[in-house]
């Protein structure tokens, strides 16, 4: 029936990207979640942000974001100094990643056995 519509049909895939929103903002998806994983890494916003050729600045809103989002920070960092400095992704921020990343497993599951309606 799709190849009545779409010539290349064989060609179609179904994709999708998942994010959270609240207020209407979008403010958790696959870009903040590699930063979490990367600080998790690298134990550091700066590394994380340079590993992912992002701007410190940048990394710093989306962290600034997050932990305001959430009940308890998702990110704490340690200001640098004699003993250097650092950032660890808290407990609750290692939830956020493990979940969001059990929601993308689920939603690729989900269009791997639904993409034979393309075709």
């Amino acid at each position: 029936m799709i190849k009545k519509i779409f010539p290349s049909a064989d060609n179609l895939e179904l994709k999708a990207r998942i994010w959270i929103e609240a207020d209407n903002e979008r403010f958790l998806g696959p870009g903040p979640v590699e930063l979490l994983e990367k600080i998790m890494e690298l134990g550091s916003i700066s590394k994380a942000a340079s590993a992912m050729g992002m701007s410190y600045q940048k990394a710093w809103t989306i962290i600034n974001t997050l932990n305001s989002k959430a009940i308890r920070p998702l990110v704490t960092a340690q200001a640098g100094g004699k003993r250097g400095g650092g950032a660890v992704v808290t407990e609750d921020g290692q939830v956020v990643v493990q979940v969001f990343k059990q929601l993308q497993t689920k939603v690729k599951q989900f269009l791997e056995e639904n993409n034979s309606l393309w075709h």
